[in-house]
């Protein structure tokens, strides 16, 4: 199973590393993707989370532009500005469209879906969450809000909870919530019984 997880500045640290740390830790093929800053056509290996953290990418967006089969899975984390700056790439904007016609796994947490995936289209007809307060920003922080409105018809956003799994679509609410939530997407990518195993050796809640 492949899984490609697209970091941008200002990405949420805690939902990015154990997102990936626990998908590796199940023997999942992780790709970790440096998208640049909106409106920048600069980019490096080298990310900076929100909060002050650098992390090394596997590869930068050029490099898997042209990549000739999707991933089984794409994974988008929070933080701000870094929600902002992946719902501002275009190349991103027709992966998930892609992934979505193809019923492939499509994850997002805290305000990446409120920010990036309801442009998509994706959460309309689903059961979703994020951080609280964020699905109310959606219509306010549009240019179209009419255009958003019919982009999520019928979607209902869940509280509280940590995450919901809606046909392909994983969504998480927050950093204190990216440890339940990386185990749901552990259990997806490969099953129930490795998610288990990693949930009782790392002595988890």
């Amino acid at each position: 199973m492949n899984v490609f997880v697209y970091l941008a500045p200002g990405f949420e640290e805690i939902e990015a590393i154990t997102v990936i740390d626990y998908l590796r830790r199940a023997k999942v093929n992780v790709t970790t993707v440096s998208v640049p800053e909106r409106d920048s056509d600069e980019i490096s290996s080298i990310v900076t989370g929100s909060h002050g953290i650098p992390v090394i990418t596997d590869m930068v967006l050029h490099d898997c532009k042209n990549l000739e089969n999707l991933p089984d899975a794409v994974y988008f984390p929070g933080g701000m500005p870094g929600a902002e700056n992946l719902a501002s790439n275009n190349f991103l904007f027709t992966l998930i469209t892609k992934m979505e016609e193809e019923n492939k796994i499509i994850a997002a947490m805290c305000a990446a879906p409120a920010v990036v995936l309801a442009k998509t289209g994706v959460l309309s007809n689903r059961k979703w969450t994020c951080y609280p307060g964020m699905e109310e920003e959606i219509l306010n922080s549009s240019e179209n809000s009419v255009q958003i409105a019919e982009l999520m018809e019928n979607s209902v956003h869940v509280k509280n909870v940590p995450f919901v799994f809606d046909n392909n679509v994983l969504t998480g609410r927050g950093p204190g919530t990216a440890e339940e939530f990386a185990m749901k997407f552990v259990e997806l990518m490969t099953s129930e019984e490795t998610a288990t195993s990693i949930h009782n050796g790392s002595c988890q809640r």
